[in-house]
This record gives C-alpha cells, sequence and structure tokens, in this order.
C-alpha cells in the first residue's frame, strides 16, 4: 500500500512514544486505520461503520468494564 497519505492528529506529538492512530483514505475510498508502532497492520472500515466506531467511541460506549 504504497502512496497513500496518513494523516494523524495534530494532538499527537513526534516525541517519545510514537503511538498515534494514523488514517488515510484507501483508492476504493474505505478508510485505513494503523497504529504508527506496527505501520505494516492496517485495518480497512467503510465510511458508515468508521463513523459507527467514532459515535460509540464518543459517547462512551466502548469503555472496559473492571471488576
Amino acid at each position: 500500500m504504497s502512496g497513500i497519505q496518513w494523516q494523524r492528529s495534530s494532538y499527537s506529538t513526534d516525541g517519545g512514544g510514537n503511538a498515534c492512530l494514523e488514517v488515510a483514505r484507501a483508492r476504493d475510498a474505505s478508510c485505513l486505520l494503523r497504529e504508527s508502532d506496527e505501520p505494516d497492520v492496517i485495518a480497512t472500515a467503510g465510511a458508515v461503520r468508521l463513523g459507527a466506531l467514532l459515535r460509540a467511541i464518543k459517547r462512551g460506549g466502548l469503555a472496559r468494564r473492571i471488576g
């Protein structure tokens, strides 16, 4: 997947602990996700499913229950 323009949040820094989520758009318009620590591991999601994931994260729907 060479030639892909990866983007990361402006809240991420290039300092130590370079663990940032990066996103890109594939040629078929799907969304690509990877963690900067493991750039060869890439997840693919359609825009609708990615939007649903982001909404769930924002409302705390994916919080892990401990105990």
